[in-house]
């Protein structure tokens, strides 16, 4: 595996007048973040921030997913970049406030 961990963090920006959307609020300005913190840490040959399209977790964005972890991050701030790359990334300790609670599906 070439990386130990991937953050796939949305940018997707929908037209005016539908629901808000992760790109419309800050995510192309969250991936230059998390991608600026992970190599002032060293850390870019282990793990690699990127964007994605919609990660469908609209109603909690701005949103990322941590693989191979499969934890979903919502609401994140610029505030809040720091904190997931030293807990999460550095010490796999899943920032717990972040974590979106996806609502079970019923049969």
């Amino acid at each position: 595996m070439r990386f130990e961990k991937h953050l796939f963090i949305c940018t997707h920006d929908r037209p005016p007048g539908e629901k808000k959307s992760c790109g419309q609020v800050h995510g192309l300005e969250l991936v230059k973040l998390f991608k600026k913190a992970i190599a002032d840490k060293g850390l870019n040959v282990s793990i690699r921030a990127q964007r994605a399209g919609c990660l469908d977790a609209c109603d909690f964005g701005p949103a990322l997913v941590v693989y191979p972890d499969g934890i979903y991050y919502g609401s994140v701030s610029f505030d809040d970049v720091d904190e997931i790359v030293t807990q999460h990334l550095i010490h796999n300790q899943p920032v717990e406030r972040l974590i979106i609670r996806f609502p079970s599906k019923k049969a």
